[in-house]
């Protein structure tokens, strides 16, 4: 059970950690141009706030 809940852990953090791109023009997932009105230009990592389940 632990060893497939890291693996999922692992497989999901480095999906996120390969869409993060400082200097492509596009999104690497969609490929949709990026814009400077996009609104995930402006987020920061304090807006993703994740509460516990239950909560």
């Amino acid at each position: 059970m632990l060893n497939k809940t890291l693996a999922a852990l692992l497989m999901i953090s480095a999906l996120l950690l390969g869409a993060c791109e400082k200097e492509s023009e596009t999104y690497p997932v969609t490929g949709e141009q990026c814009g400077p009105e996009d609104p995930v230009q402006t987020l920061d990592a304090a807006d993703c706030d994740i509460l516990p389940a239950g909560v």
